[in-house]
This record gives C-alpha cells, sequence and structure tokens, in this order.
C-alpha cells in the first residue's frame, strides 16, 4: 500500500541535500506490507468510485493520504453534525459547531513538520516527457517499478475523455499536444497498441488519426517528439542557444539530440502518423497546430523570425567555422543549467524545466553526479491519489500552509488547537527563504531571494511574491499572540528582508511581480512560441499588492473589469480576483462607501450569486476572459467562499446580511460527517488556460468563510433574519 513520507530525506546520501533538513518535503514510498486487509479494501474502493464517477467529478478527493493521517493520528469526529432547516435561523451556536468541526478535521490533516500536504496537479501534459525522458536514458525500470506504472497508467485511464482524447487539464476538452503525449507514455510503460483500460490506446489513437496524425501537434510537442525519435527536427522550429550569448540588456536572452531509435519508437512512428514516416515533408509542419490546441497563435512576425532562423540562420550556425559558436552557446547553457540545478537543489524550477534539465545532464554525461542528483529529486514531483499517479507542477506546501493557518486563525479556537498553530507557526519560520541564489546571481539572471517564501518548501529556492506576503501575514499574526502558545516570534530582520523583497518586485504601475521584476516590454509577447499559453515571455502583475499603498490601490482600481470584477491569475477566476481585490482595498483603508471600486465589486458579487446562496463560475472564464457561470446553475463551495469573505471585506454585513446568510447556509448543509467538505470542480489556474486541483482549498476556504462570518456578520444570539 502506498504511504507518505514527510520530512523524508538522507543527509548521508551523496545525490541529494537540503537547506533545513528536508522541512516541508513530502515522498510517496510503496510498502506491500504497509495496511491491514480492511484499510486496503478501504483504498480500492476508493479507486472504484473515482472511477464510475470520473466524468461527473473529475477532481479526486486526494483520499489516500488523509485515510493514512487520520488513521495514523486516530482521528473520529466528536462534535454532532448540525443543519440549517427551511426558514431557520443561523444561531452563533450552529455557525460555531460547523467551524469547530472544520477546524478540528483539518487540524488533524497537519503533517508532523507543520504544513499541509495536498495534490497540486491537474494539467495531463506533465507526466509523459518525464517517463518518456527515464525511457531515453534507460533508468525508466528503476524510477517507475510495477507498482508505480500501474499508479501512472491508471491517472491516464482515469482522466480520458469520453472522445478518446486527453484535455489540456483533467476538465479541459480533448487537445493534441496532451492525447499524443499521453498515448505515447501508455506505449512507454507497456501497453499494446488495443491495450488499456476500456480500450484506451484505441480510442486515443483514433483521435489522433482522425485529426490528421500528429504532425500539427503544437511546438512544445515536436520538441519532445523529435527528442524521442517520433518527428524530425527539421519539423520543428530552431531555439538557438546562442541567444545565451547576446549581451544581456537585449529582451531575448534565454548538432540536436536524439533518443535511441527502438522497436518501440517505430512502431509508434506508424501509429500516429497517417502518412509514412520517411514520406514526411518536415518543413511543411513546422507552424502546423491543431485547432484544438490553439489558443494563443503566432503573430506574423513571429513566424518571419521562425522562417529566418530556419532557413539562413540554423543552417550557417551547425557549419565550420560558425559551429565554434554553437559549442561556445552550448556550454553556456549548461552552465546556467548547472546553475539552476544547484540552486533550487535539483528540483529546479518546475516539471517542465525538470525533465529537460535532467535530460540535458545525461546527454552531458550519462554517468555524472549531475545526473544522479536529479534522479534523487524525481519523488518530489509524485504525488498519488485515488486515481492514480501524477506529476505535479511542483509541490504548494508553503502556499497550503500559509493559507489554512490564516483560516485556522481566524477561528479563534487557540484553547483547543493550540498545539496545531504552534507546529505550524513553526514550519512558516523555518520554510523562509534565509540567503539569495549563489555566487554572482546577478550574472545568472537571478533576483535577490533572501526573506522570502516559496510556493513550495525551502529547497525549492526560488522566492514567489504572494506567497512571501502570505507567509509575511502569518508571521505579524503570530506574533500578535502569546509565545507560549504559538511560539517564538520571528526576529524583526526576518521580516524586514520579507518586505525588502516586495518592494523589490513592485512595479512602476503599482503591481508586483509573481517571480522576479517585470523589465521585459509587453510586445515580446508577440514572440512567444507557445500555441497553447498566453504570457509566457513577459511576467504580468497581479493583484495581490500589499505595499506602497497609494499606486497599489490605484493599481487595483485600474485593472477592475467593466462588470465590477477584477481577473484571476492563480485561481477561477473572476470570483478569486475580486475576493483578494475587495480585500486588498479593504486593508488600504477603503469603504463601500469611499470607493467606486468597492461598490461595482460588490454589485458584481450580488449580481453572480446563485439561488441556493452560492457562486459557481467556470473554469472557462479564464482562457475566455469574461465571466461564465457553472452549468445547470450549480454552485462551488470554494468559490462561495472566496465570494463570501469578499463581501465581508466590503462590510456588506452592515448594509445587508440576508447574502451572507445564504451563503452560509450552503457551507454549513455541505459539510460532510466528519467534518470535511465535498470535493467539486476544479479551482486553481494559471498562464490562462491551465487549471490545477488544489486538493486542500476544499476544507481551507469554506473554514475560513465560516470563521470570518462568525466573528463580521453573526451575533451571538441570532442572525434576526429568517432564510427564505
Amino acid at each position: 500500500m502506498w504511504k507518505l513520507k514527510v520530512a523524508d530525506g538522507d543527509n548521508n546520501d551523496p545525490y541529494i541535500f537540503s537547506t533545513n533538513n528536508f522541512i516541508g518535503r513530502q515522498v510517496w514510498e510503496f510498502d506491500p506490507d504497509y495496511g491491514t486487509r480492511e484499510e486496503q479494501a478501504e483504498v480500492e474502493a476508493a479507486r472504484e468510485n473515482f472511477w464510475e464517477n470520473r466524468h461527473l467529478i473529475k477532481c479526486n478527493s486526494d483520499l489516500l493520504w488523509r485515510m493514512q493521517f487520520l488513521r495514523e493520528k486516530n482521528f473520529k469526529q466528536t462534535i454532532p453534525q448540525v443543519k440549517v432547516g427551511d426558514g431557520e435561523e443561523i444561531t452563533y451556536e450552529i455557525a460555531k459547531t460547523a467551524m469547530r468541526r472544520g477546524a478540528h478535521f483539518f487540524s488533524a490533516l497537519q503533517a508532523s513538520d507543520g504544513h499541509w500536504p495536498a495534490e497540486i496537479a491537474g494539467p495531463l501534459y506533465f507526466l509523459p516527457p518525464l517517463v518518456m525522458c527515464l525511457y531515453i536514458t534507460g533508468h525508466l525500470d528503476t524510477v517507475f517499478p510495477a507498482e508505480y506504472r500501474r499508479e501512472i497508467l491508471r491517472y491516464i485511464y482515469c482522466h480520458q475523455n469520453e472522445d478518446g482524447g486527453w484535455g489540456f487539464h483533467i476538465e479541459g476538452h480533448s487537445t493534441m499536444i496532451s492525447t499524443t503525449l499521453n498515448y505515447i507514455c501508455m506505449r512507454v510503460l507497456g501497453e499494446g497498441p488495443d491495450g488499456g483500460r476500456d480500450n484506451a490506446c484505441a480510442r486515443g489513437r483514433k483521435w489522433i488519426r482522425d485529426r490528421g496524425g500528429v504532425t500539427s501537434i503544437p511546438s512544445w510537442g515536436k520538441t519532445w517528439l523529435s527528442i524521442f525519435g517520433l518527428f524530425d527536427w527539421s519539423g520543428s522550429n530552431p531555439m538557438p542557444p546562442e541567444f545565451w550569448l547576446f549581451p544581456s540588456f537585449l529582451p531575448i536572452h534565454p548538432g540536436r539530440f536524439v533518443g535511441p531509435i527502438t522497436p518501440l519508437v517505430l512502431e509508434l512512428r506508424e501509429e500516429l502518423f497517417l502518412q509514412p514516416y520517411n514520406e514526411i515533408i518536415w518543413k511543411k509542419v513546422r507552424h502546423l497546430c491543431a485547432k484544438e490546441d490553439l489558443y494563443y497563435p503566432h503573430p506574423l512576425i513571429q513566424d518571419l523570425m521562425w522562417d529566418t532562423l530556419y532557413i539562413c540562420t540554423e543552417p550557417l550556425l551547425t557549419r565550420w567555422p560558425f559551429n565554434k559558436l554553437r559549442q561556445k552557446a552550448l556550454e553556456v547553457t549548461m552552465k546556467h543549467i548547472h546553475y539552476e540545478d544547484e540552486n533550487s537543489r535539483y528540483i529546479t524550477i518546475g516539471c517542465v524545466h525538470k525533465s529537460l534539465c535532467m535530460l540535458a545532464c545525461w546527454v552531458e554525461n550519462p554517468n555524472g553526479d549531475y545526473f544522479k542528483k536529479h534522479l534523487a529529486r524525481i519523488p518530489d514531483y509524485i504525488w498519488v491519489g485515488e486515481d492514480g499517479i501524477k506529476m505535479q507542477g511542483f509541490g504548494s506546501q508553503e502556499w497550503d500552509t500559509a493559507f489554512a493557518l490564516q483560516a485556522l486563525l481566524a477561528c479563534n479556537l487557540t484553547n483547543e488547537i493550540g498545539p496545531t498553530l504552534k507546529k505550524g507557526h513553526e514550519y512558516v519560520r523555518e520554510s523562509q527563504v534565509k540567503d539569495n541564489p549563489s555566487g554572482d546571481f546577478k550574472s545568472m539572471f537571478r533576483h535577490i531571494s533572501k526573506g522570502s517564501w516559496t510556493f513550495a518548501d525551502q529547497d525549492h529556492g526560488w522566492q514567489v511574491s504572494d506567497c512571501t506576503a502570505e507567509g509575511l501575514k502569518c508571521c505579524l499574526l503570530f506574533s500578535l499572540m502569546l509565545p507560549e502558545i504559538v511560539g517564538a516570534k520571528m526576529e524583526p530582520g526576518r521580516l524586514y528582508d520579507s518586505v525588502n523583497i516586495l518592494l523589490s518586485l513592485q512595479s512602476k504601475n503599482g503591481g508586483l511581480a509573481a517571480w522576479e521584476p517585470a523589465t521585459a516590454p509587453k510586445w515580446l509577447e508577440m514572440f512567444n512560441p507557445i500555441e497553447f499559453f498566453a504570457n509566457t515571455i513577459v511576467e504580468h502583475e497581479k493583484n495581490e499588492i500589499h505595499n506602497c499603498i497609494t499606486n497599489a490601490v490605484r493599481f487595483i482600481e485600474d485593472k477592475q473589469m467593466p462588470d465590477g470584477s477584477w481577473y484571476g491569475s492563480w485561481g477561477i477566476c473572476f470570483t478569486y480576483g475580486t475576493w483578494f481585490a475587495l480585500g486588498g482595498l479593504a486593508a488600504a483603508g477603503k469603504t463601500n462607501k469611499n470607493c467606486l471600486a468597492i461598490r461595482r465589486g460588490v454589485e458584481f458579487l450580488l449580481k453572480s450569486q446563485r439561488d441556493d446562496g452560492g457562486w459557481g463560475e467556470s473554469y472557462a472564464s479564464c482562457p475566455n476572459e469574461k465571466y461564465i457561470p457553472l452549468e445547470g446553475n450549480r454552485s462551488n463551495l470554494v468559490q462561495t467562499a472566496w465570494a463570501l469573505m469578499g463581501l465581508l471585506h466590503s462590510g456588506q454585513a452592515e448594509r445587508d446580511p440576508t447574502p451572507l446568510h445564504k451563503a452560509a447556509k450552503l457551507l454549513i448543509n455541505s459539510q460532510m460527517e466528519d467534518g470535511d467538505f465535498p470535493q467539486q470542480e476544479i479551482t486553481g489556474s494559471f498562464m490562462k488556460n491551465c487549471m490545477l486541483h488544489y486538493a486542500t482549498y476544499r476544507n481551507t476556504f469554506p473554514l475560513w468563510a465560516l470563521a470570518e462570518y462568525m466573528e463580521n456578520c453573526i451575533s451571538l444570539s441570532s442572525v434576526g433574519e429568517k432564510l427564505k
């Protein structure tokens, strides 16, 4: 049976190292002797239940580690369940009981090092390149033995769409890149051309061939297929490493490898193309992109640039004497790869980079330490759920934990959950990045990181503005509490370091960039080569603004949409953005009376409230950049919590609390017997066109919203308002 291990790492292993003794690390291992027959049967029942309902609820409930933790802690919900009937008032006792039940359940899910583990997955193109990389390097069987391969295949089967394809993410329509990569993955893992559960391979292959074969796969897919030997490099647009030799003030400053041509590769060449592989005119397919994948069409100027590189530059740079420049460029490129690897403890900035950097290290030296260090960090990306094994973009330990702690602090239950708060506080303190990147980091195009928090754990090393802000908020909240209860306060100097990095990330327009200062001109986005993402070249500022108040308020007000909402960059979508914006404006001293933006934001939320008191927004809002409700007048509990807190920030309780009572009723009545909340639709997003499943959100935000509702809306006696 599978078991989640926390803060696990071997300091005696020369190929893995940590900056803080692996605090926050979460890795899965398979132990055939772990678990009783009853516990194993419970896991199998969860898997089968997901399979039977996979087309209804596509996000898994992340049950395997939850079962493990609740069992290890012998958690039993002892607080009676409550419901609010039709026409019944929400009393103080009812609201507090629901909140306490949620807080005690959520506290039981805390890991031994203080963080909350959770899946953050959803994209279906993350894992196949890793499998392909391990196949090329000959390490597939050692990294992914039989039990791993079984669970990877389970995940692929569970998320195949009814039309036979796979989406860009688990709730998305089928796309060529995801369908092709997952088909290859199944074949690499041992399935025959007609194998797989529910005829998965045959159905996937039919989807591909019905759309003309893989020649229309987007550029990213062309690259991986070329590496794997399934696409000629002449069918891909070149990305010259000589860019790294350009002067750093330029805005563009970022023999081709082919893996072994095995019998499987030759079979796939026949299966995935409509015409014989050797008869394809590769130069004619460079700009092809399947309509299902095309979100960001290439501007004409970009295609002209690719054609120039393809026709003129690349042939020149691969011939003497100019190939000497190519060799120098490759050396500089590998220098940057090694620098990034070392400063992220070989986790790298994210999963897409992980597979590519690991492969580059193997090509450089198959038996070298660089590659071995990469292998040691693969478990940091692997997550196991009842729907199988998936690859995470990276972990969300710090992000999830900062929100979890703010939700629990809002409950004002220190006397009941004090140890949970103390352990969480210690985790946040220990997870702050304490140093800048090594050496002359500016020459390696890195920004300061000292004082920041990452999205994942300290070893990841990459500063993120909103994670830093949430981590800082936690430390400030804990500094107001007794150290005997929640542990020692963070030293002022480390708080100043956090403020310093946030100030350094603020742009002229008042917004904050996520990773690094936004310096590239917006016109550079015309050269974004990735057809299925937007905003990948220029990093745009986000709405979570906490410093330089005047400019930040102006930025938030300027970003408001005509309907009164705000676009959310990391959540779905306008509901998420509006919650953050209203909170930011309120923190800056703005109110419903003195701020038109708040009034318009409130109007948007009230207009989009559903009949059952909740809110429900489709992921389609993100790529379409307009508010689209969930089908069937459905509500989503996480989005309901966001909207409820946004209205509370605006002072809605003082004007008309009825919408708040209706939302709180939905949250209370949706709570499950053990204090959990049901898993519903996906709620995270990034790059506008891809969605993320944050598995802890269903606990964090309904609990947080109920706590804020208790504090700001409900009186000690009763609400005094009857629900209709």
